[in-house]
């Protein structure tokens, strides 16, 4: 067995590529091994801002020697067709095996494929990986023809076993392949030349050098905490950032801060939006004050001042950053604290979409229908309204135009400054939730209305001109903006009927692209499409809260003994009862009387439909399912008793006509939650 290690030395790889670009080599190229024959036993990619790793161990030496029977033509077959058998194979006549079948005599070929060295196929599928490499962005430099992120200085390729190290032979467009790599640019940029890939680890790391990108972001993450915590402070997380940094180092050297005191009033998400975007910075937050007060720099180098030089240059560039937003801040306040008419006003000149209209018709339209929605929702309407009104306010502000994540809360920030009311404000901040399906969802009652509105405002409009998502392409995002109703409705258990503020000739369309965003949400909660359709066939299915009231309840009973065979004697009694509807033409659904019946298990059965009927109508009303299903429930062994012992087309017609009757009301009640009829099983 032998190992195999290579990396591809180059200038600098965008932090966000090089995690897929090591992925994406250790797939070509064991893909390819394991293609020509080459198996192995375990392989691993790694990446730096310079260099892309793999290593393989278990190789085999070669790939083995394979022997293939293939069946050609048949003997007396034309001469052109045993020709192109022939050339397909790659074969002469004389490799050719005349033999006896029952369908007549037959060529075969026996094709051996003699096994290759190791190197040899490395070689070829390593070229052919590096030719075809799927960056996202490449180039040329120099006079060549390869294509690369950036230029590309050299290959290092070598098999490794007890025997010692071998070069694999190799070279693209210029470059030979070696068994020598190089150290850290500045701190030790000599060559290194290694034999087996723990020597290269190991001789990587004297060299300043870390090749794991996992053990550099803990590094970081370490060392920032641990600074942090001796003066009081805690280093805010973002997992996001903190990936990016460790692609962007090989040596990771953590220097902390102070932000200048100018900058300090600065709210803390503008601090930490700048740093994070303009300078790769983490904030770090005082952990009496709560306010962002320094920050952590990730250097690539040691220095022999102790990266005093690069803190200070860090800095200056920091504070003409800060400076800027600080520009921004404060102009934008003047405007909230004046007249935030004015920025109104200009969303008159922003396009929302072409055939759409404006970001200020837009606002119209949201502001009505949060007026039609605040009593469903339990909020004021003149509040729901003017809240919906001033919520895009903010995109008008040179804040939200440098940093367009900071939309909505930059809102806030600026509707609190204009002295009107903070549930307004909160409503700004939170209309936009949730954005995803772990995001909170508001549960202010004006906030609520605002997001809905705004929300259903997206959809009512897109359906309008008929710009709705196909297959895996939402450029409008319409299907997060369902899932967000959705779960703003169920989250806050409200009762809201989507028909009435859905437009009427959409309606239809649009109500049935909730129930599919439905469905999907129910699954990954475990519940089963057919036991949405059942509650989606009932009245009301414009009530996302209701539907979910019923499946949710509906499912639960499913999980017991109880339901299961209550499903079942269900749909027995609805065959047999839809059986004799269509063959008498009539339907069965009143008279059911017990002094008809003739069994004791005839006369059980009346006695527990009574029963149930009891709980399940206050239920019903009261829209608690769980309560009703349950005692459904009950129902099972009665039903069971009742098929077993009693036989419905009875030859009195009287008593015939009654047991169907007692069969459509088994069916009414247990139909009161949902169509069982179209669960599955």
């Amino acid at each position: 067995m032998t190992d195999l290690l290579i990396e591809l030395f180059s200038e600098e790889i965008p932090a966000r590529m090089q995690t897929r670009a090591a992925n994406d080599l250790k797939k070509l190229v064991t893909d390819g091994m394991v293609e020509a024959g080459l198996t192995y036993a375990s392989a691993a990619a790694f990446s730096t801002p310079r260099r892309l790793t793999l290593t393989v161990e278990g190789m085999l030496d070669a790939s083995p020697t394979t022997v293939e029977e293939r069946k050609g033509p048949k003997a007396d077959a034309p001469e052109k067709a045993i020709e192109g058998f022939l050339r397909g194979a790659g074969l002469t006549r004389d490799d050719l095996e005349e033999r006896e079948t029952p369908k007549g005599n037959i060529f075969f070929a026996k094709i051996t494929k003699e096994g290759r060295p190791a190197a040899d196929i490395v070689a070829e599928v390593l070229e052919r990986t590096i030719r075809n490499f799927p960056w996202p962005k490449s180039m040329r430099w120099g006079n060549g023809t390869l294509k690369w992120v950036r230029p590309l200085h050299s290959i290092l390729c070598i098999t490794s076993s007890e025997e010692g190290a071998t070069v694999v032979p190799l070279e693209v467009d210029g470059i030979i392949s070696g068994n020598t790599t190089h150290g850290h640019r500045f701190l030790s940029p000599d060559s290194i030349t290694v034999n087996s890939f723990d020597d290269y680890t190991s001789k990587l790391k004297s060299a300043h050098v870390v090749l794991d990108a996992q053990e550099r972001a803990d590094a970081i993450w370490n060392d920032a905490t641990n600074q942090a915590f001796a003066t009081g402070f805690e280093v805010v997380k973002d997992a996001g950032l903190l990936a990016e940094v460790a692609g962007l180092v090989e040596w990771p050297v953590v220097l902390m801060g102070e932000i200048g005191e100018d900058f300090l009033g600065l709210p803390a998400e503008v601090l930490q939006t700048s740093m994070r975007e303009h300078q790769k910075f983490f904030s770090v937050r005082n952990a009496k004050t709560g306010r962002i007060e320094r920050f952590i720099t990730v250097a690539n180098r040691t220095t022999a001042d102790n990266g005093a030089t690069i803190l200070a240059g860090n800095q200056k560039v920091l504070s003409a950053r800060l400076a800027d937003a600080k520009f921004f801040w404060e102009n934008d306040l003047r405007v909230a604290k004046s007249d935030m008419n004015v920025w109104l006003k200009s969303l008159e000149n922003v396009t929302f979409h072409n055939k759409l209209g404006t970001q200020a018709e837009l606002v119209n339209r949201m502001a009505t229908l949060a007026r039609e929605l605040a009593p469903a929702v339990g909020a004021d309407p003149d509040m729901a309204e003017k809240a919906a009104r001033l919520a895009k306010a903010d995109l008008s502000s040179e804040m939200v135009y440098e940093f367009p994540e900071l939309q909505g809360l930059m809102g806030r920030y600026y509707i609190e400054a204009s002295g009107e009311d903070a549930q307004i404000a909160a409503a700004a901040e939170e209309h936009y939730a949730p954005l995803g399906p772990s995001d909170d969802v508001p549960t202010a009652p004006v906030s609520i209305t605002v997001s809905l509105a705004e929300k259903l405002e997206k959809l009512n409009g897109f359906w309008s001109i008929d710009e709705k998502p196909t297959g895996s392409k939402d450029p409008f995002a319409l299907r997060r903006a369902a899932l967000g109703i959705i779960r703003i409705a169920i989250e806050n258990d409200l009762a809201i009927s989507l028909n009435t503020v859905m437009p009427t000739e959409h309606a239809e369309d649009l109500l049935s692209f909730f129930h599919d965003r439905l469905k999907v949400y129910l699954k990954d909660q475990g519940i089963r499409h057919d036991i949405i359709d059942a509650c989606i066939a009932m009245d009301g299915n414009d009530d996302i809260n209701l539907l979910v009231k019923r499946a949710r309840a509906l499912s639960e009973t499913l999980k017991t003994d109880d339901g299961k065979n209550l499903i079942q004697g269900f749909k027995r009694a609805n065959n047999i009862l839809s059986q004799a509807e269509a063959a008498d033409g009539v339907e069965y659904s009143y008279g059911a009387d017990v002094k008809f019946a003739e069994t004791d298990e005839e006369r059980s059965l009346f006695g527990a439909l009574d029963t149930s009927e009891v709980k399940i109508k206050p239920a019903m009303e009261a829209q608690d399912f769980a309560s009703a299903m349950s005692a459904m429930a009950t129902l099972r062994t009665p039903i069971d008793a009742f098929f077993e012992a009693v036989q419905i087309n009875a030859d009195n017609p009287t008593v015939r006509r009654n047991r169907l009757n007692l069969l459509s009301r088994i069916r009414t009640v247990c139909s009161s939650v949902a169509d069982l009829t179209k669960i599955e099983g």
